[in-house]
């Protein structure tokens, strides 16, 4: 079995004026800035995914759906995190796993994470539920998460190659 690791980072401020989305979940609480719906957590998966795979012309997010293109805004992050995972499935890599950790001192995140776990395995394509795991950590005060001014969002993926899963 063939197999890659990528790691994604994404960080938005809050001041957004839709929803609060995170891994595909509509959250209570004050939207972030973003071209799209600013979801950190699809954003971090999808940097760790295409990094994983290291595809011609796709080496992150921003490259496949630039900010400055119009086409984009408002768009729904996990729609764009499937197309990537689309785009990795046809370079003949698969999901191994997904764990993602998402830093916020508010809003309480704890009931949502299996939602996120869920709908981030379902754009994925995961073969397993187990396959996609979501924490929640607090910046304990400290930096510009610590203060409340935004939500980060770190993630590790793993692929095989389809004959190796």
């Amino acid at each position: 079995m063939s197999g890659r690791v990528g790691v994604g980072f994404d960080v938005h401020p809050f001041g957004g004026t839709g929803p609060l989305v995170l891994g595909g979940v509509t959250i209570d609480g004050p939207g972030l800035v973003g071209h799209s719906d600013a979801d950190v957590v699809a954003h971090a998966v999808a940097d760790a995914l295409l990094g994983a795979a290291a595809l011609p012309g796709a080496p992150d997010l921003g490259t496949l759906f630039p900010a400055d293109d119009e086409r984009y805004r408002g768009a729904d992050s996990l729609a764009l995190l499937a197309d990537a995972a689309g785009r990795v499935a046809d370079a003949g890599w698969r999901l191994a796993n997904a764990d993602v950790s998402v830093v916020a001192e508010t809003p309480h995140l704890a009931p949502h994470l299996p939602a996120m776990a869920e709908r981030l395995g379902t754009a994925l394509g995961a073969l397993a539920p187990e396959a996609v795991s979501v924490k929640a950590k607090r910046a304990e005060g400290l930096g510009a998460i610590g203060r409340s001014e935004g939500i980060a969002a770190m993630a590790v993926v793993m692929l095989a190659t389809l004959d190796g899963l």
